[in-house]
């Protein structure tokens, strides 16, 4: 089931960043034990839940892995994990670097446990730069990386946008890079540690469409993409609401101004030249709305579907489920949870014709497997009361 099929993974992850990280390894196939304190991982009291400690957010974040909950500052539990994290192919954390070497978890040691581990730090600001150990958090990060600001360029006001996008975004880099050294240790049987800042990863997400002129040296020009910050990209208004419409290619603009009945556009903004039109983007767009207000939302649609221009209706995160290609593909699958009653949950999105990735096993109850893995381990009953005691 899925092609990480027999690769242990110990997760030491919380909140999002981390799980959403393990998320796409558990879904891959591995087998991801999520190690959470004794109370467990705050994220469990985020959003909406039928019962304490099992929100929606949670579940959809640990679906298909398994959870012991252990107190790492007593012996026993640091020793129920150090034995664990000897079976171990992958460790991820996304605590401080201090905090864990602390522990006694920190890289060093663990080699000492499991000599070819794939180590995986998920840090705030990278380990060897002047902001090393800082706390940081989804709106620190996106403030610090550039993105608030982007985000409220037109109002000169920083704004974040309504999602956790730095802890997402570093999430899936987490992820890519433990699979980047999974490979290396298939290949070679060496491990080795593994470090993604967050902040370094949402600085080169968020500009590597908007280097403008810093992408050379001495820099040409103001940083930005002139099509995105000056009035480009915006829902387009029609008589009866909004549509996201783009046309994008010569023929695309020429086509779809010719249809309506405007061809004196195509011909003033010189869109044959895809240079001169970018140096009048903010008005063409003006123009493009003025003229696409005149039409109906359906009206559009059928238009731009004839000339294999790209549009589609605005959705919301309350209907989305409702989209016809969302429910073609099942997106969205129901299951009964042992203790949550029906739930709904987002399958995993990678296709893998030979091995397919699915919803093996709902998110865990708090420690639901603590006594399984540590018996398994070795451990007897009451090492494991005590490990796992409040």
């Amino acid at each position: 089931m899925g092609p990480l099929n027999g690769i242990r993974v110990v997760d030491l992850t919380a909140v999002v960043l981390g799980p959403l990280a393990t998320q796409v390894l558990a879904d891959y196939g591995a087998d991801v034990i999520k190690v959470e304190p004794v109370e467990g991982d705050l994220m469990r009291a985020n959003g909406l839940s039928r019962n304490r400690g099992m929100s929606s957010t949670f579940m959809n974040l640990n679906r298909n892995k398994r959870s012991v909950a252990v107190d790492l500052k007593t012996p026993q539990g640091l020793e129920a994990i150090k034995k664990l994290i000897a079976t171990a192919d992958v460790l991820v954390h996304n605590m401080r670097v201090k905090a864990i070497n602390k522990l006694g978890l920190g890289y060093e040691d663990v080699c000492k446990l499991k000599p070819d581990i794939v180590y995986c730090a998920a840090t705030g600001f990278g380990e060897s730069g002047t902001h090393a150990g800082q706390p940081a958090f989804d709106d620190v990060i996106q403030g610090a990386c550039g993105m608030a600001s982007l985000v409220g360029h037109e109002s000169n006001k920083p704004a974040y946008p309504p999602t956790l996008l730095a802890d997402k975004v570093a999430g899936i880099a987490t992820a890519n890079a433990v699979l980047g050294a999974l490979v290396h240790q298939a290949r070679t049987g060496q491990g080795q540690y593994v470090e993604v800042p967050m902040f370094e990863t949402m600085v080169a997400f968020t500009m590597t469409e908007h280097m403008g002129g810093n992408g050379f040296s001495p820099s040409i020009g103001p940083a930005g993409y002139a099509r995105l910050l000056k009035g480009g990209r915006k829902p387009i208004p029609t008589k009866d609401g909004y549509l996201a419409l783009l046309p994008y290619t010569e023929s695309h603009w020429k086509d779809f101004f010719t249809a309506l009945g405007r061809k004196d556009l195509f011909e003033k903004y010189d869109l044959s030249n895809r240079h001169e039109r970018n140096k009048r983007i903010h008005e063409l767009y003006a123009d493009l709305h003025s003229v696409t207000a005149q039409f109906t939302c359906a009206e559009l649609r059928e238009l731009c579907r004839k000339l294999d221009i790209p549009v589609t209706d605005i959705y919301s995160i309350d209907n989305i489920h409702e989209h016809a290609h969302v429910k073609s593909v099942k997106l969205f699958e129901e299951h009964d949870h042992p203790t949550e009653g029906r739930v709904v949950s987002i399958r995993p999105t990678a296709l893998f014709a030979k091995t397919p990735s699915a919803l093996r096993q709902p998110a865990p109850n708090i420690g639901e497997q603590t006594e399984d893995i540590l018996t398994g381990l070795g451990f007897d009953a009451a090492f494991i009361k005590q490990a796992a005691k409040k």
